[in-house]
């Protein structure tokens, strides 16, 4: 677990020293924002409180000011089920660094029978922003992905876990440069 965080912490000083042009507009050099911690006890919590669910009901833990746009880290859970939603985010980008588990991570194609979200839904103002949900994806590129692996899913790609082996949980860190999602 301390392994998988270390690679998160990677990530995230990845993004906070990128240009423009990987994440959005960049704050003017003014005062520094303060660093924010996720302690692993936190991302365990989260992860336990639904274990049963397909996808725990609040998935981010935080959501900061990272300068010019904003950052989100949760902690999903998702056990063997018949497969979820398939997801396109608009204007997030998402990044997974699976903690345990293993499954078939599709990204890429189109969704099947693609629902435009609600622009009030829970799913939009305090998950991952505005975007449409599926019932599969068609065509795509299926990977697996299991414990120690990252995948970085850009804006608009649909993405969707057609088999889950026994349960995976996974870190999602969501740049977010719409300042969508509300920091708390």
């Amino acid at each position: 677990m301390q392994r998988a965080m270390q690679s998160v912490l990677v990530v995230l000083f990845a993004l906070s020293t990128a240009g423009p042009g990987v994440v959005g507009a960049q704050r003017a050099p003014t005062e520094p924002l303060p660093a924010t911690y996720i302690a692993t006890e936190d991302i365990q919590a989260a992860m336990n409180q639904a274990p049963q669910a397909a996808v725990n009901p609040q998935p981010n833990i935080h959501v900061v000011d990272a300068g010019g746009y904003n950052v989100a880290v949760g902690a999903l859970h998702r056990p063997q089920t018949p497969p979820g939603v398939a997801a396109l985010h608009f204007k997030v980008t998402e990044v997974y660094q699976v903690l345990k588990g293993a499954g078939t991570l599709v990204t890429g194609g189109t969704l099947v029978n693609a629902k435009t979200r609600a622009a009030d839904s829970v799913e939009v103002t305090q998950e991952d922003g505005p975007g449409a949900s599926g019932t599969a994806i068609q065509g795509g590129v299926s990977r697996r992905i299991k414990a120690g692996d990252v995948v970085i899913i850009p804006a608009g790609t649909p993405h969707w876990f057609s088999k889950i082996e026994g349960s995976i949980s996974y870190v999602v860190v969501r740049i977010d440069p719409g300042r969508i999602l509300t920091p708390r």
